[in-house]
């Protein structure tokens, strides 16, 4: 067996075993925390809700595992399997061009993909969702959006991918840094395009009408210096009734955008804390300071796939005999996540220290207490455990576990 095809096997078993064990430790956890509500929240969350948060995770978790080992089996399919190497010979049969032939060869893969994915995709929209209360996406605007997200997918990827390969096949030995610079300059287009063209094309967007309300996020942005081109309410409530808020948008196209059914459950002074955090994130730089480990992360990514089409033995060793721009690609793009998943705990405690920093922020620009009122509220809402395994929730979790995050805030409260 090739050194590569064993250090790809050790890596897919460490990265599966490792996944398994912090989901059995979530499961055995929650458990067994379930029967009592963590006395912080015991006078506002009911042993009904906590004990629904509970078993929701449990299923998420479990749903997850059985997503982990289907991806898994497929991936040792399309590598080692010959899964690749037969679609790759197929698409050779039509003496295309290296980026045509890339092209159609990355579209059959992902078509395959995507078609193996869509019971598991329908089980938890329709199945698990709708079981917990959560789902209201109805058969046909699930299928609606799944149309739509195709359509965009072809006019938006192939355009790309082509550019990416022919950047691969013609632009010499530092083609990855003008892929790179091309990435990017995508990524910060579709930041720009998304409120204004893509987003309008799943969900409505209206004003906020709710004229106190928007004085008071208006006083609250004047005193935060932050710009916006508005304040937009989406019809979120349409698929589900999990609740959330976001910003989108880049420099003075900016733009806030709240779940109708957030503003359904909080009060003024909740949704004004939230927005607070929110704020933080920009006036703390958090979105910047992301911006730029992606940025440096992908350029690692495209340097390394530079080097390594080159090699005979990565093409060998994950399953396909001959090499080409596209097979690079494509094999760089399944094997890398591997080879990474012990980043995963580094990139989650980043982020927790900027919710932390976040949640600081907002306790000097608004109330904590509202925003305890409101972060517990939501954890309601969208049945989110109260007890985490520390250790998974270490690993995974971009946000702190809600005892911590609560007991943090109300220390600041309080000082």
């Amino acid at each position: 067996m090739p050194l590569f095809t064993t250090l790809f096997l050790i890596m897919v078993f460490l990265a599966t075993m490792t996944h398994f064990w912090l989901s059995l430790r979530q499961i055995n956890y929650v458990r067994k925390h379930r029967a009592q509500v963590p006395e912080t929240f015991a006078e506002k969350i009911t042993l009904e809700d906590h004990q629904k948060a509970a078993d929701y995770t449990i299923a998420k978790e479990k749903l997850g595992n059985v997503n982990l080992l289907f991806s898994t089996t497929l991936l040792l399919i399309w590598t080692l399997g010959g899964g690749l190497e037969f679609t790759d010979q197929y698409v050779r049969g039509f003496n295309l061009s290296p980026i045509y032939s890339g092209v159609v060869f990355i579209l059959l893969i992902g078509f395959i993909s995507s078609i193996l994915d869509l019971p598991l995709s329908l089980y938890g929209t329709f199945v698990l969702e709708e079981k917990f209360g959560f789902n209201r996406t109805s058969f046909k605007t699930w299928l609606s959006d799944m149309i739509k997200q195709t359509i965009l997918g072809l006019a938006i990827g192939v355009p790309l991918i082509m550019v990416i390969l022919w950047l691969m096949d013609s632009a010499g030995q530092y083609w990855w840094l003008y892929a790179w610079a091309v990435w990017m300059s995508f990524g910060f287009l579709m930041m720009w395009a998304y409120p204004a063209v893509i987003a309008p094309l799943f969900n409505k967007f209206s004003e906020l009408d709710d004229e106190s309300l928007k004085q008071r996020i208006e006083r609250l942005m004047n005193r935060c210096g932050f710009i916006s081109k508005g304040i937009k309410v989406m019809d979120g409530s349409r698929r589900s009734s999990h609740g959330n808020a976001y910003f989108t948008g880049l420099g003075n196209n900016k733009q806030i955008v709240f779940f109708d059914n957030l503003l359904d459950s909080l009060d003024e002074e909740e949704v004004e804390a939230v927005l607070a955090h929110e704020l933080g994130h920009f006036k703390r730089k958090h979105i910047l300071k992301r911006l730029i480990s992606m940025a440096i992360l992908t350029l690692i990514g495209f340097a390394v796939l530079g080097w390594v089409m080159q090699q005979q033995w990565f093409y060998n060793g994950l399953g396909m005999s001959t090499p080409s721009i596209y097979a690079a690609l494509v094999l760089f793009s399944l094997s890398s996540p591997v080879f990474t998943f012990f980043l995963a705990p580094i990139s989650a405690m980043i982020s927790r220290k900027h919710e932390f920093e976040a949640d600081d922020y907002a306790a000097q620009q608004a109330d904590a207490s509202k925003l305890v009122e409101a972060l517990v509220k939501l954890y309601k809402d969208n049945a989110s455990t109260l007890t985490p395994d520390p250790v998974h929730s270490a690993y995974y979790d971009s946000h702190p576990p809600a005892p911590v995050r609560i007991a943090h805030l109300n220390q600041t409260a309080h000082a």
